[in-house]
């Protein structure tokens, strides 16, 4: 069992909510590069996976307008329904609330489309009701750089932590020494981490010399 100081992410006191991550809400973003969200929040998801923390999926209107939840999202976690609704607010659908309140875990990891409402509204409900409450910045998009900016914004000053996939990835590692998930965190660097992935894989190919 890792000991994890009170001030950083535990693994096994999170829980990942990821919301609306489906191709009519990817269409509206315009905030930053939508390749960018959807490779950020496979690697977030790949990492909850990782490390034994549970995923609560959810769509909105998947059958009627919104569309299935994003396919390579949806291949981390096969076993897990996404929970689909009508709600803009997720927090206001019994069958999510239940479901993350059923994990037990305290610090929620919210992923979504659009920052400005389908993550912005449930983050100040779950803030409001005791969760400690951190909110994927790079992993959630909204229809304008405006709108995500302020809804992070307005989140962090009512106490929401912002945070990037890959800092909460590390944060759950937090020593390079732990070896039972050096090699996943390796992994999912080179496939989803960018310029540090190609270092990853530079300095690999150097030591193999």
């Amino acid at each position: 069992m890792r000991n994890y100081p009170a001030c950083l992410l535990d693994p096994a006191q999170s829980v990942l909510v990821v919301i609306d991550h489906e191709p009519q809400m990817y269409f509206g973003v315009e905030s930053t590069q939508r390749g960018a969200i959807a490779n950020n929040v496979v690697g977030l998801a790949k990492a909850a996976q990782l490390f034994g923390v549970p995923c609560v999926l959810t769509t909105v209107e998947a059958q009627t307008f919104s569309g299935p939840m994003y396919a390579e999202l949806q291949a981390v976690f096969p076993q897990v329904t996404p929970i689909d609704r009508t709600n803009i607010n997720a927090w206001e659908d019994a069958n999510l609330k239940n479901a993350v309140a059923g994990t037990g875990r305290k610090k929620a990891i919210i992923a979504g489309l659009w920052t400005e409402a389908c993550v912005l509204f449930p983050a100040l409900c779950m803030l409001r009701e005791g969760y400690d409450v951190f909110v994927v910045a790079d992993a959630c998009g909204g229809a304008s750089k405006a709108a995500h900016d302020m809804a992070i914004l307005r989140m962090t000053q009512a106490g929401v932590h912002p945070v990037t996939w890959m800092q909460v990835m590390l944060e759950w590692q937090r020593d390079w020494n732990n070896n039972e998930t050096y090699d996943g965190v390796m992994a999912i660097v080179k496939a989803h981490g960018g310029a540090y992935g190609l270092g990853v894989e530079y300095a690999e190919s150097m030591l193999s010399h």
